[in-house]
């Protein structure tokens, strides 16, 4: 008989590999026997988010998050998500913005959860704010060229 972690490493493996339906697949597999960690669940988001399949993996995220509050990159991905989405009209931006905030609390170099802040203020238009995440992060990553493009549209376009 194969255990949980058998079935969890194959499909993490799969996922890292590209085939998330296989990695699924096998992550169920794994849920079926043992259902209390995050691990998995984190996983299969991964792979639903690739998939496109947003609302699941939206689910399997927060199932994580529920199982492990500290998993820094399910609240980014979770915000990522309802960033980038293109088929929900008004997206929830301030929710983003706490499950970014919350990866920054818990990882205060995450250079990408600071961009990903930083957009999602200026789409709120809150430009000084994005400005100040901005600023925070070429602190640390001075040649972040996408930080830096969007500090001067902000600056050109937005704060005068």
């Amino acid at each position: 008989m194969t255990d949980y972690k058998t079935f969890l490493d194959t499909g993490i493996d799969e996922i890292n590999a590209g085939k998330f339906k296989d990695g699924i697949e096998n992550i169920n597999k794994s849920l079926e026997l043992k259902n209390d960690w995050d691990i998995p669940y984190f996983f299969r988001g991964v792979a639903n988010h690739a998939l496109e399949n947003y609302d699941e993996a939206m689910l399997d995220y927060t199932k994580a998050l529920q199982l492990n509050e500290k998993m820094t990159d399910a609240y980014y991905n979770r915000a990522r998500i309802i960033l980038t989405r293109k088929d929900i009209e008004n997206p929830d931006i301030k929710q983003a913005v706490k499950d970014l905030e919350k990866a920054l609390e818990l990882d205060e170099k995450f250079i990408d959860a600071m961009y990903a802040l930083a957009a999602a203020h200026k789409k709120l238009g809150n430009y000084h704010e994005a400005l100040k995440h901005l600023d925070n992060l070429l602190e640390i990553e001075p040649e972040a060229i996408n930080a830096r493009a969007l500090k001067k549209l902000l600056l050109q376009k937005y704060i005068k």
